[in-house]
């Protein structure tokens, strides 16, 4: 099985992520810990365009649990802010291993100490 933390270097460096780059940073940490995301990336990011692709959200295609639809809003602010996400929303639908993944994400996109892993 592999882990967060080679699903997460294994993103960062598929995208090239720049080492400061803290909003992919924060969503590929999200992406990388949490199953059904990290099996559905190449639906929710565009590796050759360096982007979201938002409308995974809307599509009929993919399916996403409430509490995964939820983090993956929240991942999505994290990279564009202007794709808003009610943060008490968000962390009130999930259980206790993905509520630590939203809060350490939070900590890697606002420049907190978190370890990756």
């Amino acid at each position: 099985m592999i882990s967060h933390e080679e699903k997460y270097k294994f993103l960062l460096e598929k995208d090239g992520t720049h080492y400061q780059d803290t909003e992919r940073k924060a969503l590929f940490y999200v992406l990388a810990g949490n199953y059904d995301l990290y099996e559905k990336k190449h639906f929710i990011y565009d590796f050759e365009e360096h982007s979201i692709m938002l409308d995974c959200l809307e599509s009929d295609d993919i399916d996403f649990s409430t509490s995964t639809r939820k983090l993956l809003e929240l991942a999505f602010n994290h990279f564009n802010s202007f794709n808003k996400a009610d943060v008490a929303e968000v962390l009130s639908v999930l259980d206790e291993d993905n509520l630590r993944l939203a809060i350490d994400s939070m900590k890697i996109r606002y420049g907190l100490n978190v370890s990756v892993v």
